[in-house]
């Protein structure tokens, strides 16, 4: 089974680091927050500009993996692909309400999935292309597309935290790239496990036709 963790509870630090860095500031901090309105004082502390390009960077190759793993929902064949695109929705969904509420300053309790419509505003040429091939796919030629395109994402991702590691300069931004990373890079393991799995799946049944 292609059983994993999801990076939810890591992500929503994103939302507490800025409330956090508010803390210990004395009276100047809260004089700066108490006319604000309801949900925005978490999200007084700005962004540098290392945190917005990470932030935007991880939301862009994330949109791909959310809306190919919402196809994937219908047209997987594998389970444990299907299971995986269960999971990787759920916390792609969470990724990007958490980052929205970040740019917006409202914070809520519930998250909100953004559309398919939202999310594809997010993709690049390329993304889009490739999604609409995958959309035209069936059966194990869908499975084996929604594999690939899984790891070249989390590759991408994996580029996106170190990139920010190097240059980040906000505590909490930096351990929730050092947390993603960690995850990261346990999915793309996951996903070559499946691959391999399934590559030698192919081979067998074709030394079965051999015979």
């Amino acid at each position: 089974m292609l059983a994993r963790r999801v990076l939810l509870v890591a992500m929503t630090s994103m939302i507490a680091a800025p409330a956090l860095a508010q803390t210990g500031r004395g009276d100047a901090a809260k004089d700066a927050t108490k006319d604000m309105p309801a949900g925005t004082a978490a999200a007084a502390g700005k962004m540098g500009a290392p945190e917005q390009k990470h932030a935007m960077d991880t939301l862009a190759v994330g949109s791909m993996s959310l809306l190919a793993s919402r196809v994937a929902l219908n047209k997987a064949r594998d389970e444990d692909v299907k299971e995986f695109a269960e999971f990787e929705v759920a916390e792609q969904e969470t990724i990007a309400d958490v980052l929205k509420s970040m740019k917006d300053g409202t914070v809520s309790g519930k998250v909100t999935a953004p559309s398919d419509t939202e999310v594809r505003q997010q993709l690049s040429e390329e993304d889009n292309a490739t999604l609409q091939k995958m959309e035209k796919m069936e059966g194990k030629e869908f499975d084996r597309a929604y594999i690939r395109a899984q790891i070249e994402g989390h590759q991408k991702l994996l580029r996106i935290q170190d990139e920010y590691l190097a240059i980040g300069n906000e505590p909490g931004h930096i351990n929730v790239a050092k947390l993603a990373r960690g995850q990261i890079k346990e999915h793309l393991q996951l996903l070559a496990d499946a691959q391999d799995d399934d590559d030698k799946s192919t081979t067998g049944r074709s030394g079965g036709r051999k015979n």
